[in-house]
């Protein structure tokens, strides 16, 4: 099984690249037991799809905040 340091570095390189079929079922059975790591994947998603949005000029919808 990964650990936290494992997964949170994964969490990072999927933004970036695809994950193999082995690094995807290893993340995601890590995430299933793991809240913090969890919390920590939502949040690396969260703040990519912001940026994006902000690079687009895009601004948040008052339901958003």
């Amino acid at each position: 099984m990964l650990s936290c340091k494992q997964v949170t570095r994964l969490a990072s390189e999927k933004l970036d690249r695809p994950l193999s079929l082995r690094e995807r079922l290893s993340f995601r059975m890590h995430l299933m037991m793991c809240a913090a790591c969890s919390r920590f994947d939502g949040q690396m998603q969260f703040m990519r799809t912001a940026i994006s949005r902000l690079s687009r000029g895009e601004t948040p919808d008052r339901e958003d905040r």
